[in-house]
């Protein structure tokens, strides 16, 4: 069901990758067999994968889109609704975030990931996933240092501010990396991300978010979560202080079904960085995980996955049933900026637009936590638009900016 109350016609065109020199098109031609690449490298496939793959990659640029080939994934007959409109279309005439998100299905079709056999439920990307995790430890540890204080009990409320602004910022910029984006190549890129200056958060609603925070005390906040390793681990420490000081007595972790997107945090995923922590070197880090494990035993962290998280949807083509699951918290995280294109439709809205305008669908106040990754913004003034294509012309893409939208929809069901 369409949860959005405007006529398609009246939204603005998709992002298409069939615009020349435009990220969305960048990411087609380059990006996505640069995945392929790395996929190959980082598995033992035999030589019929390693063809698929292959042939995957020359159908970006000269095939069509076609079903799912495979007869054992539990999402084929949701995809065959999804494909149908643009069966026999090129890559370049789907819309930006559908090519995307089919890309990595193919992927999954690609690897026999659903098959029966030694190849199912193998996750193509869990080499990267890993070892991003194994090269930002020390950048973790450092941080796990600097927040040990926070796991004492409810500070004084100048003290919470100050660590929840914090944390909030460090979930923000952990989301710089990205392996779908920048590939762990060799190298820790984790310090830059937690260095980041005040002045590149464009909007910062952190102070609305304190207060609406204050009201809700106890209740249950859900957090939609975008990457594994370095950024769920940034999670994590925000989601410990949640708990601990009993800002939420219950957080839920919406996460994907399956992989996608290279780093994509699945249920799997949280459970092996909780293992990883837990036999760590450093006793705060170590102190961390046992204690997120103890509120997973206790049903106080629950982890839920749906198969729309991968779905090619806007999130106001969310099913019912998700939207009833979200419209039990009382506050949602957003992680990411994928999950925020999705927030939009992935549609190219003017960047002035306000995105309580656009995401007054929403089924329950949120927070967006994002880097500029796409080409797709809101809420911006347009003297800082202005200000960043002087200043630094791939301010869109690059990573380097970042916002905190919270947004409390007006119409509640």
């Amino acid at each position: 069901m369409n949860e959005f109350e405007t006529s398609d016609l009246l939204l603005p065109l998709p992002v298409m990758p069939s615009a020349e020199n435009t990220f969305a098109h960048y990411t087609i031609v380059c990006r996505l067999p640069g995945v392929i690449e790395r996929v190959i490298k980082d598995n033992d496939f035999p030589p019929a994968i390693v063809q698929e793959l292959e042939s995957l990659v020359a159908d970006l640029f000269e095939g069509w889109v076609r079903p799912l080939g495979e007869i054992e994934g539990p999402d084929i007959v949701a995809w065959e609704s999804y494909l149908k409109p643009f069966e026999g279309k090129s890559w370049f005439d789907l819309p930006f975030y559908f090519a995307e998100a089919y890309f990595f299905r193919r992927l999954l079709e690609a690897t026999d990931y659903f098959v029966p056999g030694i190849w199912q439920g193998i996750d193509p990307f869990g080499y990267q996933k890993r070892s991003s995790l194994d090269t930002s430890m020390d950048a973790i540890r450092a941080i796990s240092n600097r927040f040990t204080a926070l796991n004492t009990g409810l500070p004084e409320e100048q003290s919470y501010q100050t660590f929840i602004t914090t944390l909030l910022q460090t979930a923000l910029w952990g989301n710089q990396v990205d392996l779908s984006l920048w590939p762990l190549v060799g190298g820790d890129n984790t310090n830059r991300d937690l260095h980041q200056q005040q002045t590149h958060i464009l909007i910062d609603d952190t102070y609305d978010l304190l207060n609406y925070l204050n009201n809700i005390h106890g209740q249950r906040i859900d957090l939609i979560i975008d990457n594994a390793s370095f950024e769920l681990v940034c999670d994590f420490f925000l989601i410990d202080f949640l708990l601990s000081t009993q800002t939420a007595n219950t957080v839920y972790l919406h996460l994907k079904a399956h992989p996608t997107f290279v780093s994509d945090a699945m249920s799997q995923d949280v459970f092996y960085t909780l293992e990883t922590l837990a036999n760590d070197i450093s006793e705060n880090v170590r102190m961390l995980a046992t204690r997120l494990q103890e509120y997973i035993a206790s049903s106080r962290l629950i982890c839920r996955d749906d198969f729309f998280w991968n779905a090619p949807l806007a999130f106001w083509e969310m099913p019912q049933s998700l939207r009833e699951e979200l419209a039990k918290a009382s506050l949602v995280l957003i992680k990411g900026d994928a999950n925020y294109r999705r927030l939009l439709g992935d549609r190219h809205w003017l960047f002035t637009t306000p995105l309580s305008d656009i995401a007054n669908y929403f089924p329950t106040p949120f927070v967006a936590l994002r880097t500029l990754k796409s080409e797709v913004a809101t809420g911006l003034e347009p003297d800082q638009i202005e200000i960043l294509s002087e200043q630094d012309p791939l301010w869109l893409t690059n990573g380097q900016w970042g916002v905190i939208q919270f947004v409390i929809p007006e119409k509640r069901e």
